[in-house]
């Protein structure tokens, strides 16, 4: 019953927000104060979304929470309304997009602007942003993910709704694991949007692409009485902001003074008999001499500014007789068990045992270098290896329900040859390739909720179909009939949600198979 009430208060929230910010914005539109679709493409499907609840998920849930002594269960509604999360695929992947334009119309007319100002300020709004609650769809279905999770663990093992409850959580789970790339960069976002505001609205920084990677108080050293003022610095993946703090009564404000683009960047520690703990930031913008807590604090800095441009720049390689022993894990090196090999992120010279990681490096054209086990786990948190997209097509293709090449196409664009994957692992998601051997996807479509359309089209080569999702269509065609039936059964199954499983014929077949001379 806890999971009841949850799941009815998050949905009567949701809806109530939403009728706030899209109806009041719809009205003024109405009036011609800025165009309609500005509104619509801004809130995409979100209708679709509100009459979802409103009208389906919510009544079931308020019909059950009456009869709950009777029918003392909740898996059978979620697994019936589950393939309706398609919504929120369509909404999360139209999110980068609203934002651009939502920001565009708020610098661009002043109309617009005092509307949107005028309904944050509204009690019910929280004193948030416009941008906060666009965030709520996004982070929707996780949270339908937890409430579940937290349902099963309380409930017996024998009760009569745990099957119903078990596979509703698995196809939950499944879409928002599809979500985790979007859902981590609208986390981001709206750190972004927390940080925004502490500026006072004045630094452009709310962008999908800046990340932020650490931020803390600091102290400046004057340049001629070397006294020491307190300064805030906000390091991203591509700039670090040097600060001052301000008195404010409603949490913390700053006002950047400089910023320093982490192009060109040099970091030292330096050393003051005066002022212990020191290092220097010194870029194209400016030069400054900080001051850290304590030597902990100083090498935490240090470390994390020279991250934010790991594997952006070639490094200085360590010579191998500057060093008896592996620069990680310690351990001597000799000339049969253990021998010296260099981390192309960053020249440590390390043991083969210490250097048995891959990662894509910027500075190389991305391509895969070996680099240590430390710089690996650095890069994977920057983002450079943590997409799915960057798995390489041969492992997924060695472990998949099926793989193989196939003629694409995408609206209106030429078709081409790819390499498409559906892995065992994510056995609800299509990867496409370039090539078998590349380490990076082109895109990825997670099939949950798409229609499937087969008929034959005069435009379309032979063995062609298409999955199509709102106002997005994928066409694909197969090197014959047959293999395009492999190819729907496995899809057919995925797109609501259920795990395929390998066509009757072994899918290695598909691996070696090489594509006729027409790439069809």
């Amino acid at each position: 019953i806890y999971l009841l009430f949850s799941y009815h208060y998050i949905i009567i929230y949701f809806i109530f927000k939403y009728k706030v910010f899209y109806s009041k914005l719809l009205e003024e539109a109405r009036k011609e104060t800025f165009p309609m679709d500005v509104v619509k493409n801004i809130f995409s499907n979100i209708s679709s979304i509100n009459t979802f609840h409103s009208q389906f998920l919510l009544p079931d849930l308020e019909k059950r929470m009456g009869e709950w002594t009777s029918t003392p269960r909740i898996g059978d509604i979620l697994q019936k309304l589950t393939p309706f999360l398609k919504m929120y695929a369509e909404y999360v992947k139209n999110f980068d997009h609203a934002m651009d334009l939502l920001k565009q119309w708020l610098d661009r007319s002043p109309p617009f602007k005092a509307i949107i100002l005028e309904i944050q300020s509204q009690e019910v709004c929280g004193s948030l942003s416009l941008q906060h609650h666009m965030l709520e769809p996004v982070q929707r279905v996780p949270r339908y993910e937890m409430l579940l999770k937290d349902y099963l663990k309380k409930l017996p093992h024998d009760h009569v709704d745990r099957r119903d409850a078990e596979k509703s959580l698995e196809i939950i789970a499944t879409a928002a694991t599809h979500s985790n790339t979007a859902i981590r960069k609208t986390e981001n976002l709206k750190k972004l949007l927390e940080i925004y505001e502490m500026l006072g609205e004045e630094e452009d920084i709310v962008n999908p692409s800046n990340e932020l990677i650490k931020e803390g108080h600091i102290l400046k050293l004057a340049a001629r009485n070397t006294s020491a003022m307190d300064r805030y610095l906000f390091l991203f993946n591509n700039m670090l902001l040097y600060c001052v703090p301000k008195f404010s009564l409603v949490g913390q404000k700053f006002t950047v003074r400089t910023r320093i683009g982490i192009d060109g960047m040099k970091v030292t520690g330096t050393y003051n008999d005066d002022y212990p703990h020191t290092f220097q930031v010194s870029g194209k913008e400016r030069t400054l001499e900080l001051q850290a807590s304590s030597e902990q604090d100083k090498e935490s800095w240090i470390k994390d500014l020279k991250i934010s441009e790991l594997g952006k720049r070639a490094p200085r390689w360590i010579r191998d007789n500057e060093v008896t022993m592996c620069m990680r894990c310690k351990e001597a090196f000799n000339a049969l068990t253990r021998r010296r090999h260099h981390c192309r992120a960053c020249g440590y010279v390390v043991c083969g045992k210490c250097s048995d990681y891959k990662a894509p490096l910027e500075y190389d054209g991305n391509r895969i270098n070996k680099v240590c086990k430390d710089c690996n786990s650095i890069l994977t948190v920057l983002n450079f290896t943590s997409s799915p997209s960057q798995i390489e097509a041969a492992q997924f293709s060695g472990n998949s329900i099926m793989c193989g090449f196939l003629q694409y196409c995408e609206k209106n664009k030429p078709w081409q040859k790819v390499w498409c994957v559906i892995p065992q692992k994510e056995a609800l998601v299509l990867y496409l390739y370039g090539a078998p051997q590349d380490v990076k996807a082109q895109s990825t479509i997670p099939l949950l909720g798409y229609q499937v359309e087969d008929g034959p089209r005069a435009t379309d080569p032979p063995a062609s179909f298409r999955l199509s999702q709102s106002k997005s269509v994928h066409s694909f065609a197969a090197e014959s009939e047959d293999l395009k039936q492999r190819w729907l059964k496995v899809i057919r199954m995925a797109v609501t949600g259920e795990v395929p499983e390998s066509p009757e014929e072994n899918h290695s077949t598909e691996i070696t198979q090489e594509p006729s001379s027409d790439g069809v």
